[in-house]
């Protein structure tokens, strides 16, 4: 027995006595919360090919004749930001696709790739751009705006990093020989697609884009936008000029949206004028250049694999001539990619 309960009696401690406070009554009668959520089995699978303030467009039924197109809300328990274009998803809910209606999302499947980019390179907080995707469309002019052969750089290393064959579709190209820019990425393993300002090779674009989700990215005015036009002429995406002055494109697109294609999607993004890799993994990159990785098993714990590296096998590999001219090629590729995020 406490003391406290030797003294109650007396009155001069019971204030103290926590046993005696009165419980205050659940007047809602609500019940607790409870970790356990539910199965959900009877929802369907979706892929979320838009978003929308809060609101989701979604396709499901893909490639059946029970394909249609709904809006749906995110469930509660679900973190914010935890869904993005790209996403296949699980719905309940009014899956109807009606007017009106309104299907919830309860759960994210498992993703195949996720294309990142964080606002510059000391932010280690990743901007989720696409889930899914299996190639990246990098959209270069040859001029009007000017290439820039260190922004395609940290595009490659994002589409490395996230595991996404990049391609490279040069536009502009009666303004502008593209060869001095292309021998930027003479050493990489790189599919080119060239178009005059106003003629795309529209048939040689869809045939690789055919049965993949393709990430279109580009510097502002580059034209990326008027492409996603001519292969989808529904989607009717905003187009601008480049600025006579300044040389720079205007911001036309200010969402990423996914359109289908005959047979894959293209998913079109707003044009950025920097890309931060400050959550990218080098290794990755790396693993990339599947001839140099395998020669850099041999190099010590912690290796840059940069030029002034201390016994890196790969530039001991260089100097004793085994690389051959299109190794040199790559391994000069891969030390700039590197040194981009160094």
């Amino acid at each position: 027995m406490s003391w406290l309960s030797d003294v109650e009696d007396d009155g001069e401690y019971s204030e103290y006595d926590e046993s005696s406070v009165r419980q205050r009554p659940n007047p809602k009668g609500n019940k607790p919360r409870t970790k356990t959520r539910p199965e959900h089995k009877d929802s369907q699978t979706g892929r979320v090919y838009a978003v929308d303030r809060g609101r989701f467009s979604v396709l499901t039924g893909e490639g059946t004749p029970e394909e249609r197109t709904l809006t749906a809300t995110k469930a509660r328990e679900l973190p914010r930001g935890s869904i993005v274009t790209g996403d296949f998803v699980d719905l309940v809910g009014d899956t109807t696709g009606d007017e009106g209606s309104l299907a919830r999302i309860v759960s994210v499947q498992e993703r195949s790739s996720l294309l990142r980019r964080s606002a510059d390179d000391t932010d280690s907080v990743e901007r989720i751009i696409v889930a899914n995707a299996d190639q990246m469309l990098i959209v270069v002019a040859a001029a009007n705006p000017e290439p820039r052969p260190r922004l395609v750089d940290r595009y490659l290393v994002a589409a490395y990093d996230a595991g996404i064959t990049p391609i490279l579709c040069l536009t502009k190209t009666d303004l502008q020989d593209p060869e001095e820019f292309l021998a930027n990425f003479a050493g990489l393993e790189l599919r080119v697609v060239r178009s005059t300002s106003l003629d795309f090779p529209l048939d040689e674009l869809r045939a690789l884009l055919d049965h993949h989700t393709t990430v279109a990215v580009g510097h502002s005015g580059v034209g990326k936008s008027t492409l996603v036009n001519a292969l989808v002429p529904e989607a009717k995406r905003a187009t601008g000029r480049v600025n006579d002055v300044t040389g720079r494109g205007r911001h036309t697109s200010s969402s990423t949206v996914s359109y289908r294609l005959d047979s894959g999607w293209i998913v079109d993004t707003p044009g950025v004028r920097s890309f931060g890799l400050g959550h990218v993994d080098p290794d990755n990159i790396l693993r990339s250049f599947g001839d140099l990785a395998r020669i850099a098993e041999e190099c010590p714990r912690g290796c840059t694999h940069l030029p002034d590296a201390p016994d890196c096998a790969i530039n001991e590999a260089a100097e004793r001539g085994e690389l051959g001219a299109i190794g040199m090629l790559r391994l000069d590729s891969l030390q700039r990619l590197l040194t981009t995020l160094a």
